[in-house]
């Protein structure tokens, strides 16, 4: 059996860079976003993360669908898998790092080796789409 770790993210792009995040005491960066809490949907859950990790407000009704990525869980035992279903949508507000964030960056697609393993599967899928620029 396979232990997975439902997860929600947020992709936003700008200019061919994504925005990305460090949590403290981790090595690696992450997509905003985070775990479902019991009964949310993929929205509730983008929504409250974001505003929690960055202090800024997802505009729902402009939520679309990217994709749902798989791999292996960052950090974790072999074995964990992380499924990451994503969104892009507006904002308001302005972006801060907030609670367990310690850093907020723009990446490109040279800096995929910084980024957690489900995070370098969306890279090179925005990369191969053109949304991520090198």
């Amino acid at each position: 059996m396979t232990a997975f770790i439902d997860k929600v993210a947020w992709i936003h792009l700008e200019n061919g860079r994504i925005l990305s995040t460090r949590s403290r005491g981790k090595d690696a960066y992450y997509l905003p976003g985070g775990k479902r809490e019991p009964g949310e949907t993929d929205l509730d859950t983008l929504c409250r993360e974001i505003e929690e990790e960055l202090t800024v407000t997802i505009d729902p009704a402009t939520a679309t669908y990217k994709g749902t990525w798989e791999a292996q869980a960052h950090g974790h035992a072999a074995g964990i898998t992380v499924r990451m279903t994503c969104y892009t949508a507006a904002y308001t507000g302005t972006l801060a790092p907030s609670h367990e964030i310690e850093e907020v960056i723009w990446l490109t697609y040279a800096d995929r080796p910084r980024v957690a393993p489900v995070d370098q599967l969306i890279f090179d899928d925005l990369h191969q789409q053109g949304e991520l620029t090198t």
